[in-house]
């Protein structure tokens, strides 16, 4: 098995400019920021789209934000041509709301073993506060 970090890398940056429309980034306004082996960032607004009815930033937009940015990291570790990463489970500490602005959300691997990964995911507001911490399970499989 060949990993080809530097491929995936790329590949996962063409994907997110050339299919980005048709994902929840784009439903929920996520700006992918940084990719690479170290961590992977992102920039989501705090407005309509991510809010619940009290105004403050849906604990759901938050794990979406955290689910996305360890699924795409997930992949830089992965031999693509064989297999492929779901996500096994997600856990969410919301620490503080945020009401307006953005938040930018740090992922970063914990353990990369060979049939699981685990993903740490920081999610700040604009004065670099924690909003969210999560940790995310991805299971590696055989590509179908």
């Amino acid at each position: 098995m060949s990993i080809d970090r530097q491929k995936n890398i790329a590949m996962l940056k063409q994907v997110t400019k050339d299919r980005q429309q048709h994902t929840l980034l784009h439903a929920l306004g996520m700006e992918i920021l940084h990719i690479g082996e170290d961590k992977i960032s992102a920039r989501m607004p705090v407005d309509e789209r991510t809010v619940q009815f009290y105004g403050m930033l849906h604990g759901g937009a938050s794990l979406a934000l955290a689910e996305t940015l360890a699924s795409m990291g997930a992949f830089i570790f992965i031999d693509a041509d064989t297999q492929m990463c779901v996500g096994q489970e997600i856990n969410g500490n919301h620490i503080r709301s945020a009401t307006s602005g953005s938040v930018i959300g740090e992922a970063k691997p914990v353990h990369l073993g060979r049939t699981s990964q685990v993903w740490q995911i920081e999610i700040k507001n604009e004065e670099n506060k924690l909003v969210c911490l999560s940790r995310m399970t991805i299971a590696v499989v055989p590509k179908r």
